[in-house]
């Protein structure tokens, strides 16, 4: 499959016109109370709301490129609140009604990044839409079950989880072969480069500079060097993401796993009454190598998956380019779910990297001896886990003890990756056995195939 656009960042910011100008850089030695490193939605949203709780402070950002370069202007605009990591680890070292509420706060993201696009005038194409899961396959339907349930088991709000038949889940999208799903209620659509873009612009309209094209190059306690100068800070916070493994001792602390999407031309009214989807729901399928598909304002469709899924060392890609064979894949699972769209032209190509951490849950925190303090490894549920991390973060550095600074995610340690060849090794096995599992699941297994077992063994997953 050919596409128009290969990279230049991602659509989204296609969709906005062009990609930003980059602001100023930093012009030099400065001194601040607060630093904090990268400028994506972590790094705004703590600025956003230290800067709301405390205008006094001094707060600068520093980002290598622009705000919004990383996931925070590449992501498939999923505002889901979702608590995709795994609640037993959590319980490992909490408890249950601790991870229950960690859960309720994550699903609470989803009105407060209303209300605060509401409240700064932030245009972000944000739609209320519910999360479909489908199966197209009776091993995939036994784990879609099996998902509904343990979700309801922890949900403070169990009604919001609806398990669906063959029949409903094709009246809200008409997918091949479908056999069920099930639906999360209460989560959002966004169009993620316009958020990121006016939460920069809410930020700089309370006083906080953010300096562009800065290259982080060390982070000590009460300072971070740059290519353009020194901050000196008591208190700094990392909120890199994805990219953490390129500032020096942090190479094993996060994986940079790669995840990737196209979109298509927008579609005729005629083939989306075929289709369907006009609820605009979030869309997902249960299967291992898992996909995630919005549609747009315009009448797009965005597919993305998982590509080359990681980089030898952690290497990123260049202005999110991406490899053909990911286009040619991500077009394979768009006409295999939906064959109706298979004259539709592709586009735009994009990729970027997420954050991974060894035992795939994301963490807050903030060490007291050298306030040196870090938000990240959303796994992919970053778009709204962020804006947590923002709230928790402010609460941190303020020394505020809240509901948000008990929740088990904060100050939890994570042992850090294997060095290389293992991570490589590691990560493609998993998600080789995870193709195949898939394989053998649409060739007719009733059940989940147990390589994919031991694939998640492999790395922790």
């Amino acid at each position: 499959m050919q596409v128009k656009r290969n990279g230049d960042i991602s659509f989204w910011y296609a969709d906005l016109g062009a990609v930003p100008a980059p602001r100023p850089p930093l012009p030099g030695d400065i001194e601040a109370d607060v630093a904090i490193v990268g400028a994506g939605y972590t790094g705004l949203w703590t600025a956003y709301y230290l800067k709301k709780a405390k205008p006094s402070l001094r707060i600068v950002l520093l980002e290598r490129e622009f705000a919004g370069f990383g996931a925070s202007g590449r992501n498939g605009g999923w505002l889901s609140g979702g608590f995709g990591w795994s609640r037993e680890k959590y319980l490992k070292t909490s408890t249950r009604q601790g991870v229950t509420a960690m859960q309720k706060a994550m699903a609470g993201c989803v009105d407060e990044v209303i209300r605060v696009a509401t409240d700064e005038g932030i245009d972000a194409d944000i739609r209320r839409a519910d999360n479909l899961t489908v199966a197209t396959n009776p091993a995939q339907l036994h784990r879609v079950r099996e998902e509904c349930e343990t979700i309801r088991s922890w949900d403070a709000d169990p009604e919001r989880i609806e398990l669906l038949d063959a029949a409903a889940t094709r009246e809200r999208i008409n997918i091949r072969n479908v056999m069920g799903g099930f639906v999360i209620h209460g989560q959002a659509r966004v169009q993620p480069a316009k958020l990121v873009r006016g939460l920069a612009e809410a930020v700089e309209r309370l006083g906080v500079p953010i300096y562009e094209k800065t290259t982080v190059t060390s982070i000590a306690k009460g300072s971070v060097t740059t290519n353009r100068g020194t901050v000196r800070a008591e208190t700094i916070i990392r909120a890199t993401e994805g990219f953490t493994a390129g500032i020096p001792g942090e190479e094993r602390t996060w994986l940079a796993l790669n995840s990737a999407q196209i979109v298509t031309e927008p579609l005729s009214p005629e083939l989306w009454r075929e289709i369907g989807w006009e609820g605009h729901e979030l869309l997902g399928n249960a299967a291992h190598a898992y996909c995630y598909a919005q549609r747009t304002r315009e009448g797009r469709i965005t597919m993305g998956g998982r590509g080359v899924p990681y980089r030898y060392g952690s290497r990123t890609d260049v202005n999110g380019q991406t490899q053909q064979a990911t286009i040619d894949q991500l077009h394979t699972i768009l006409t295999t779910l939906l064959p109706q769209t298979a004259g539709c032209r592709i586009d735009h190509a994009w990729c970027g990297v997420l954050g991974v951490p060894r035992d795939w849950c994301t963490t807050v925190g903030l060490d007291p001896k050298t306030r040196i303090g870090w938000a990240g490894g959303y796994v992919g549920l970053g778009v709204s886990s962020s804006n947590l991390s923002g709230r928790t973060l402010a609460d941190l550095i303020l020394g505020n003890e809240t509901d948000l600074t008990r929740l088990p995610w904060v100050n939890r340690k994570v042992r850090p990756w294997e060095p290389e060849p293992f991570r490589w090794l590691g990560v493609h096995s998993m998600y080789q056995l995870y193709r195949i599992a898939d394989q053998r699941e649409a060739a007719g297994l009733q059940y989940t195939s147990k390589l994919a077992a031991l694939a998640d063994s492999l790395t922790g997953h």
